[in-house]
């Protein structure tokens, strides 16, 4: 039995990979994407349709409503809990997905300061006055690393690392601990990788199809349980930029535009972690079946 990270930048085909794999070695899937969790965040998330996962068990999808929070302590639990029942039954695990604080959660001991009421109060407070910008930019000049890993759009992330850094005087990235702590020192990581033309291509057509799929219509009915009051569902990409043009703020087209301006910007980030991890064995960009075999014999 074996556990088999994939990760990567969005849109560079990850999840097909994952199904080839699970195929072929008897594994179940792990989500390892942040907003997968989410029960209806399907279109905009790239969530694969019951339909398409070839009778595969995938684990962690589908478990909040999108008023509730999900974190990274919270996730940590619930995947390696399933990952040790899993791998005790002599069953292969297959992680897959783009959020690397996830992935690395399932791999590495972190620590989670608690959180401190009146810290985060008053960085609440500051963010609706000077906005999430300029509270981004603290973060950077903080902490780099988790500047790079958070998106200043995700404004309660932004705030959690301001926190835990006012808490322990410690960049929160302090709290990401080195490879040598491995929970499951077996594991094999692979990465996927696109040069940045080829990337941005994929990125562009992965949102007109989005569209093209009722991508504004999921926003809708989502918006109708709570969407716009949530903290953390109303972060994902394209999700605030259709909600931004339905209530009536940009017109359709610059909502699309800026829906691929962010995701590309968000790859660059999910490169730039990645790339800060040296157990991930990169396979080059080639067909399906080139890089399944590739994998496949670096596991055996």
């Amino acid at each position: 039995m074996s556990l088999i990270i994939i990760c990567g930048a969005t849109a560079t085909g990850k999840s097909d990979l994952a199904l080839a794999v699970a195929k072929e070695i008897n594994a179940e899937i792990i989500n390892a994407d942040s907003m997968q969790v989410y029960k209806g965040m399907d279109i905009g998330t790239a969530k694969l349709p019951i339909s398409e996962r070839n009778e595969i068990p995938h684990h962690l999808l589908d478990l909040l409503e999108v008023t509730q929070e999900a974190n990274v302590s919270w996730y940590q639990g619930l995947a390696r809990e399933k990952i040790d029942q899993l791998l005790g039954t002599g069953k292969s695990v297959v992680v897959v997905g783009g959020t690397g604080l996830y992935i690395k959660a399932i791999l590495d001991d972190l620590n989670f300061p608690d959180t401190d009421p009146i810290v985060r109060q008053q960085l609440t407070d500051e963010a609706q006055v000077v906005g999430n910008d300029q509270m981004h930019e603290r973060l950077a000049k903080l902490d780099p690393a988790a500047a790079l890993a958070i998106p200043k759009e995700n404004i309660r992330r932004v705030i959690r690392a301001l926190e835990v850094i006012q808490i322990t005087g410690k960049p929160f990235t302090a709290n990401l601990p080195r490879q040598a702590s491995s929970k499951y020192p077996d594991a094999k990581q692979f990465g996927l990788v696109l040069d940045r033309e080829n990337l941005d291509s994929k990125i562009d057509k992965r949102v007109e199809n989005m569209w093209e799929k009722g991508f504004i219509r999921e926003v809708m009915q989502l918006m109708t349980k709570g969407l716009e009051q949530a903290t953390t569902a109303k972060m994902a990409l394209g999700y605030s930029q259709i909600m931004n043009y339905l209530n009536g703020e940009c017109d359709e087209a610059f909502a699309k535009e800026e829906t691929k301006r962010v995701t590309r910007a968000y790859a660059r980030r999910q490169e730039t972690w990645f790339s800060r991890d040296d157990r991930i064995k990169w396979l080059a960009p080639e067909s399906k079946a080139g890089q399944l075999e590739k994998l496949l014999a670096s596991i055996n």
